[in-house]
């Protein structure tokens, strides 16, 4: 990590000979089982990702976007994991980049410190206890400038802010806040975004083909193709609660999860619901075939620690069949993952709870399956909450085989919210939090 912040480790860095990325290299920590009765799920290995200058990091991949680091190293990968086709490699992606928030005057503003960052895709192996970075894609318009992780449209989106909240900056309709990742068989790039919310289609070489976003959003002055394919009703996203979760299924066809539920008819009624919901596009048409109702188990079973319904997360989906996935419920703190199904007569898209103006809104529902909406039926496979040596946050799951998965944690690139995340030279003051990928082991798989 970087020597400017205060109280951050010294560590050695090392450098990836014949990669693409001269500087990435780095890790460590062992990776050790963590012990666990016969016939529970268990950590079997984990592997941190080391120190690497985000500067250094975004200057090899477009050079110049980044200035002044201030401090920060390269973390956040964590927003999503996939199989990379090799042992022990997945592919990543990065979230917006360092962001936070200050209270000023009784508001919050969101602060971007490092606002060059470009989202970048990157390819990692896990060896041993080491986290090592193979490659990166940054992600790039059109015309491969980079799209940096800036809000998009004033009134819709956070107003963005330098590091310490004093300096308003311009938003940036090109931005993006990636999630999800999967690979196409053609070597391209589906992401999804919680700005819009959108999904996103990216060449091999990261460049931007097409952004699909809901209907009516609008979405002027972006430097690539624009398309207006979703949803209305997913206007209604909670703010920072677009899609998280992205899935391909056998076939190609792609599931993305709203994070949270829709903030229909208003606030209030998104933070109190459970209910959230899940879409299929289908890559042939590219157009959303089907849509559907999917319930939270109360904040408390999920979490026991925890009382405020609208921490409850999906931050992802992973396809284990051919209309099977595996969802992620969490909090901040635990996880639970469950099996879903998703049935031709469970689809809701195009019925009365798409248009806004239905009352109640499916979010209002107390019991929606009682109200007629066929809710996706779940099983519990794992509760990663009561698995020893699982970290916090964990945003990205990737299936290694039938009895094994690996998870990535968003370590937030060491940010926290408030002022004290930066000391009186503007340096980080690191939280600590590595990113890491833990291996857990399922006693009866998937």
């Amino acid at each position: 990590m970087s020597p400017y912040a205060a109280g951050r480790r010294s560590v050695h860095r090392s450098v990836a000979a014949g990669v693409p990325l001269a500087l990435l290299a780095a890790l460590t920590v062992a990776g050790t089982a963590v012990g666990a009765p016969s016939g529970e799920a268990r950590v079997t290995g984990s592997a941190t990702l080391g120190d690497i200058p985000l500067g250094t990091f975004s200057n090899a991949l477009l050079p110049g976007t980044v200035g002044d680091d201030r401090g920060v190293d390269l973390g956040g990968i964590g927003s999503d994991i996939y199989p990379a086709g090799r042992k022990g490699e997945f592919w990543t992606v990065t979230d917006r980049g360092p962001n936070g928030q200050i209270k000023v005057a009784g508001e919050k503003r969101r602060t971007f410190p490092v606002p060059g960052f470009d989202p970048a895709i990157v390819r990692i192996r896990v060896s041993g206890g080491t986290v090592k970075v193979l490659d990166a894609i940054p992600i790039t318009t059109s015309s491969g400038k980079p799209v940096t992780g800036l809000s998009n449209q004033k009134g819709r989106d956070e107003a963005p802010y330098s590091y310490n909240a004093s300096t308003p900056l311009s938003y940036n309709p090109n931005g993006l806040d990636t999630e999800g990742i999967v690979r196409a068989e053609d070597g391209s790039f589906w992401l999804v975004d919680e700005y819009g919310p959108s999904l996103i289609h990216v060449s091999s070489r990261g460049k931007i083909l097409t952004r699909y976003v809901p209907k009516g959003l609008g979405l002027t002055g972006a430097d690539y193709r624009v398309v207006e394919a979703l949803p209305a009703v997913l206007l209604h996203r909670k703010i920072n609660r677009g899609f998280e979760g992205l899935a391909q299924l056998p076939g190609g066809d792609l599931v993305m999860a709203v994070q949270s539920p829709l903030s229909l008819p208003d606030t209030d009624a998104g933070e109190e619901s459970l209910t959230t919901r899940l879409l299929r596009f289908s890559t042939k048409k590219r157009a959303v075939t089907a849509e559907y109702a999917y319930r939270f188990d109360p904040v408390s079973v999920v979490d026991p620690s925890e009382d405020d319904t609208s921490e409850l997360k999906i931050s992802s989906v992973v396809a284990v069949g051919r209309d099977r996935l595996l969802v992620e419920e969490r909090t901040d703190k635990a996880a639970r993952l469950q099996i879903v199904k998703l049935t031709r007569g469970a689809d809701i898209l195009g019925e009365k709870w798409d248009d806004d103006t239905t009352s109640p809104s499916l979010e209002q529902l107390d019991d929606p399956a009682a109200s007629g909406v066929p809710v996706l039926r779940k099983r519990l496979v794992v509760d990663l909450g009561t698995v020893k040596g699982v970290p916090g946050k964990i945003e990205g799951v990737a299936r290694v085989d039938h009895d094994t998965l690996a998870l990535i944690n968003d370590n937030d690139f060491g940010m926290t919210d408030g002022p004290e995340a930066f000391d009186a030279q503007g340096r980080l003051v690191d939280s600590g939090i590595e990113t890491t990928v833990t291996y857990v082991r399922l006693p009866r798989g998937i």
